[in-house]
C-alpha cells in the first residue's frame, strides 16, 4: 500500500478562512495534491497538554478560540466527524512508544486544525481526529511522537501538522474588528530563518533541525515560544527515516508570518 505522505502546513492568522491571499489558495488546492485519505490526524498549535491526548467524538465541534476578529470568523463551522476508532489507533501507537495517551471524549477542533481543513476539505466529510502537542518537550519529543505515528500513513490517514513558520506576533496589533493589521514587507530575521529551515528540511539535516533553536538564525526571534513549529516535526518524523522534502507553498502573510508548507514523502513511495 502507498502511504500517504505526512504534511506541515501554516496556518497563520484565523482570518486565513477569508482571507485573499496566496496560502489561502493554496489550502483549497490541497486536497488535489494528496490521495484522499480514510481520515485525517490534525496535529495543532493549539491544543496543548503536559502529555499526549487524542479527542475521539461522534462529530467535531468547531472551536472559536481566538477574539477580536470579523464576525464572519464566528459563524464558520466544520462539523467534520470524528473517528474514536482512529483515535484508539493514535492512543495504542503512542503508547506502545512509551508515550502513554490520553483519550479525550469532549473535545473539538481548534482553529490551528478547521482553518486549514474548511478551505482544503470544506465537504467535511472526511473523519478527523487531533492529536495535542507538549510545548515544553521540544522538537525531539515530537520527532519521536511523530516516528510513533508513522504506522498511519500506511493505513490512509494524513497525518496534518498544523502551525507556523515562522510566529512572532510582537509587532503586530490587533485593528478593531479586523483582527491583525498590516506590517511591513518580510523583515530580514524572518527571511534568514526561513531560508536556513527550508534549506535543512530539504537537506534532510534532521540533527541540524532538532537543534534549530541554537542553530538557526533569529530562532528565538521568530519562535519566541516553540508550539507553532512543533507540528513540523511530528509530521517530519511521521515521514520515517530519510524522507523527501518537498516545499509546497511559500508566502508571506502580515509580513512577519512566513506560511511554508511541506510534504515529507517517505523512501519507500515511488518518485511521482
Amino acid at each position: 500500500m502507498t502511504p500517504i505522505p505526512p504534511i506541515f502546513v501554516s496556518h497563520g492568522a484565523p482570518t486565513l478562512a477569508i482571507e485573499d491571499v496566496p496560502a489561502r489558495h493554496f489550502l483549497e488546492g490541497l486536497a488535489a495534491l494528496l490521495p484522499r485519505p480514510r481520515a485525517i490526524l490534525a496535529v495543532s498549535a493549539h491544543w496543548e497538554t503536559a502529555a499526549p491526548s487524542v479527542n475521539a467524538v461522534a462529530v467535531n465541534d468547531t472551536i472559536h478560540d481566538f477574539r477580536g476578529f470579523p464576525e464572519e470568523l464566528y459563524r464558520l463551522r466544520y462539523p467534520a466527524p470524528g473517528s474514536p476508532l482512529v483515535a484508539g489507533e493514535v492512543a495504542e501507537l503512542l503508547d506502545d512508544a512509551g508515550l502513554e495517551c490520553r483519550v479525550d471524549e469532549e473535545r473539538g477542533l481548534d482553529h490551528g486544525a478547521w482553518v486549514p481543513l474548511i478551505l482544503a476539505y470544506p465537504d467535511a466529510h472526511i473523519p478527523v481526529v487531533q492529536l495535542s502537542i507538549q510545548t515544553a518537550l521540544g522538537p525531539g519529543h515530537h520527532y519521536h511522537l511523530g516516528r510513533a505515528l508513522e504506522p498511519l500513513t500506511r493505513d490512509d490517514v494524513l497525518i496534518m501538522g498544523s502551525g507556523s513558520f515562522t510566529h512572532d506576533l510582537s509587532i503586530l496589533r490587533p485593528s478593531s474588528g479586523q483582527g491583525f493589521g498590516s506590517a511591513t514587507e518580510e523583515p530580514e530575521w524572518v527571511r534568514s530563518f526561513a531560508e536556513w529551515m527550508d534549506r535543512a528540511i530539504l537537506d534532510d539535516r534532521i540533527g541540524d533541525l532538532l537543534a534549530y533553536r541554537r542553530l538557526a538564525p533569529n530562532a528565538e526571534r521568530n519562535h519566541p515560544t516553540e508550539e507553532h513549529l512543533l507540528p513540523l516535526f511530528v509530521a517530519l518524523g511521521a515521514a520515517g527515516e530519510n524522507p523527501r522534502a518537498e516545499r509546497l507553498h511559500s508566502s508571506v502573510s502580515h509580513g512577519v508570518l512566513r506560511m511554508d508548507a511541506y510534504r515529507f514523502v517517505p523512501p519507500f513511495e515511488p518518485n511521482r
